[in-house]
């Protein structure tokens, strides 16, 4: 069977390898024969004509970075020949070019839970909060044995998310562990929330109390661990209350309007852009166009990429939000004296991505072409329909938690190399390629490198995943990490530790 390439935009220099290619093999890109002249990987790239030093290497239809020497027609495309373009700060100019998709006639429903507040949750949970990491095992150990004692049809269990943070933290360290923690007490997939405190830490359990004032008193437990006899035995009795209070939940069909979605990535390879992001973006677009609400985040992946977000900003404000977002977190890289482009990772470049500005291109291919319509800081709550963005690095783990403190109630999690990790909200893992799908089955749900075998298009796999989707949501299919108990979080930290 011969070899194949995929070309992505037709101004793009480069094409990639569908499967490992020898030296010497011809394939065909726009029905011209390609001669091959090393061996390329999975992933990577092949020059479509010869490239001169200094000149742009395109795809996705954009420039990704410039070559660092001559390269010859079918040669290997990489870190050894391909160079990014980014620097620092940029000035950028607002000319918006909107494409929102037209509203459908009908809406899909799913099954879910309302809460007091109006919001909708896909899980019905108890979730112990943290105010400080020194109380971790206390509250796993009130998980484990609230678990064993509480089983209901409509009850998804008791859930803590250990972390290190709370005390010894100060200025924006100690607002962003706040602002996180509330967040994730506010989400609706906890239908009721235990907060389980120390007593002389830094981030004081009434200032974090103070910050959720929208929570149902009904549905919330708080005490700080030295002001009781038996911390296990006062938290079990907190849960057994909430328990009680959440006795009567039972889902719903409600809209997917009222469906908050986080969109991340994580452990890309050369297929990210060109698979799996693409599907994300166009339930994106789905989602939206339903007025259902998207989240997407890591913003150093946006580097290279973000005049094409801006030109989405529903309006002027929403566009300075973004510029702001940018630039001040290249100004955090610079004030570390760390450049800007330092991306991607080891295992990003294994799978065939070479420049930031790559990396991005495919990246935010899970925002689709919807309008953005909100740009929030750090554990701010999401106030918007559409696509909003979030202020979070690129980190899975803060990233994720990040969405989830914001709103999401499921997270879509792309990935080309494979990875365990799940958060506090159901995470559905989609494989690039076929190959991480078939290793791993233990790790991915959804199999996105079927466009690249021909076994799908991406109509017909738009309307499985959506299914797909609308399952989960209604609880009818658990996620590998929900199986696996893989729930997890991770809190954004950027300044000193006393």
């Amino acid at each position: 069977m011969t070899p194949t390439v995929t070309k992505i935009r037709p101004n793009d220099s480069v094409c990639v390898a569908v499967a490992p290619i020898e030296a010497g093999t011809v394939v065909t890109v726009d029905g011209t024969p390609l001669t091959v002249l090393e061996p390329i990987e999975l992933g990577h790239k092949i020059a479509l004509k010869e490239i001169a030093p200094g000149e742009g290497v395109y795809k996705f239809g954009v420039r990704i970075g410039r070559a660092t020497q001559p390269i010859a027609k079918g040669a290997w495309v990489h870190a050894h020949n391909l160079k990014t373009d980014l620097e620092g700060t940029l000035e950028y100019s607002y000319t918006p070019q909107l494409h929102a998709s037209a509203a459908p006639a009908q809406v899909p429903s799913f099954m879910g839970y309302r809460r007091p507040n109006g919001k909708v949750g896909t899980r019905n949970e108890i979730w112990i909060i943290n105010s400080v990491g020194c109380v971790n095992r206390s509250a796993e150990r009130i998980s484990q044995l609230a678990n064993q004692r509480f089983v209901r049809d409509n009850f998804d269990g008791v859930f803590s998310f250990s972390h290190p943070f709370g005390c010894s933290q100060l200025g924006d360290d100690l607002v962003n562990t706040r602002a996180v923690l509330g967040g994730l007490a506010r989400n609706p997939n906890a239908g009721a929330v235990l907060v389980l405190g120390l007593g002389c830490e830094n981030l004081q359990l009434d200032q974090l109390i103070k910050s959720i004032p929208d929570i149902d008193p009904k549905r919330l437990r708080f005490f700080n661990s030295q002001k009781v006899a038996d911390e296990i035995e006062e938290g079990l009795k907190a849960v057994e209350e909430l328990f009680e209070a959440m006795k009567d939940d039972r889902r719903e069909p409600v809209p997917v309007s009222e469906l908050t979605i986080g969109v991340k990535c994580g452990g890309s390879d050369g297929f990210s852009g060109i698979t799996a992001n693409p599907l994300v973006g166009r339930i994106t677009d789905a989602l939206t166009s339903y007025n259902g609400s998207v989240l997407q985040t890591e913003v150093p992946e946006m580097f290279g990429a973000e005049q094409l977000l801006m030109n989405r900003a529903a309006s002027r404000k929403v566009f300075d939000g973004i510029v702001a977002l940018i630039n001040n977190f290249k100004e955090y890289f610079l004030k570390y004296g760390q450049p800007v482009y330092e991306n991607p990772s080891p295992g990003n470049k294994a799978g065939g991505i070479t420049t930031l500005e790559e990396k991005s291109l495919g990246a935010i291919q899970k925002g689709g072409n919807a309008v953005i319509t909100e740009v929030l800081e750090y554990g701010q709550p999401i106030t918007q329909r559409g696509l909003v963005l979030v202020n979070a690095p690129g980190n899975d783990g803060v990233s994720s938690t990040a969405m989830t403190a914001s709103g999401a109630t499921i997270l879509l999690f792309t990935t080309g190399r494979g990875t365990p990790l799940g958060f506090p909200v159901p995470t559905i893992k989609i494989s690039t390629n076929s190959a991480i799908h078939a290793a791993k089955p233990g790790w991915i749900d959804f199999n996105a490198g079927k466009l690249l075998d021909g076994q799908a298009t991406f109509e017909s796999l738009t309307d499985e995943f959506m299914t797909y989707l609308l399952d989960v949501a209604s609880g009818r299919i658990k996620t590998k990490n929900e199986v696996n108990g893989y729930k997890e979080i991770a809190i954004w930290k950027t300044g000193v530790t006393l």
